[in-house]
Order: structure tokens, then C-alpha cells, then sequence
């Protein structure tokens, strides 16, 4: 006699061990050029390497210095973004440690091992994703803004 839980097959729960390994291969080399990505980007806005005459040119050059100041401006912008790209990454690696790594934040089902290569850091499957989407989020009003 059979058991019930023998003709229905249990979903699983976790990846393995093995599985695990894998994301973790991935996640080092991008968190490795995430690192090389962000250094480079510092280094572009911030004048700590130039041993130039920039600074000391008696020439006004306008409309030059606005554009320098603004791709300062936006290299820094992507820098957060890219330190914000390594911290999420990171995030990634402590839940594989803890063996909660591709387990989608809303639903507690696994998220796809597809999704997972391309979006390793990714905590939510493309379901929640799309519930959280098409449900706008609530903000409380300001009334200087009315």
C-alpha cells in the first residue's frame, strides 16, 4: 500500500548544496568586476589623481567645467548605484551561507534557477515581481505638495 506522499512528489524548498555552490561561483565574478566597475567610476570623479593643470588654468572655459562638473556628477550617481549593486550581492552571499538563497521573499517558493544566472542577487520570482509592479505603493500625502 502506498503512502500519499509517495504518488505526490514534494515540491522542494532549497536549493542544494551543490546548486548553492554554483550561485556562488556567479555571484564572485560579478561581485569581482562589480569591485573593478566601481573603482573605476570613483576614480573618474574624483580629482585626487590628476597631477595636471586643470585647476590652475587662468583660461575661462565655461561651458568645459559645466560639462566636467556634470559627468562628475553622474559618474558619482552610478557609483552609488554600483555600491548599492555590490551590497545586494553580498546580501547574496550571506543568504547562501545561511541556505535561504533563491527563496523568494513574498511567495517562499524557489525563484528559477534562470532568473537566478541573470539576476543572482534577484529576492523576489518574476510572480511577486509582477504583483509588485502592478500594485503602486501607497506614499503619504504632503500637503506643501497639494
Amino acid at each position: 500500500m502506498k503512502k500519499a506522499t509517495d504518488t505526490i512528489p514534494m515540491e522542494k524548498n532549497r536549493y542544494s548544496d551543490e546548486e548553492l555552490e554554483e550561485f556562488k561561483v556567479i555571484i564572485l565574478k560579478k561581485l569581482e568586476k562589480a569591485h573593478n566597475d566601481l573603482k573605476m567610476l570613483t576614480e573618474s570623479y574624483t580629482t585626487g589623481n590628476e597631477h595636471d593643470t586643470n585647476d590652475t588654468s587662468p583660461t575661462f572655459k565655461v561651458l568645459e567645467e559645466g560639462y566636467q562638473v556634470f559627468s562628475k556628477e553622474e559618474n558619482s550617481k552610478f557609483a552609488a548605484r554600483q555600491d548599492k549593486f555590490i551590497k545586494s550581492l553580498e546580501n547574496a552571499l550571506i543568504r547562501i551561507e545561511n541556505k535561504t538563497y533563491g527563496i523568494c521573499r513574498v511567495t517562499n517558493k524557489l525563484i528559477p534557477k534562470d532568473r537566478l544566472r541573470s539576476v543572482p542577487h534577484a529576492t523576489l520570482s518574476i510572480e511577486a515581481k509582477r504583483v509588485q509592479v502592478a500594485t503602486p505603493t501607497v506614499r503619504p500625502v504632503d500637503p506643501d505638495l497639494e
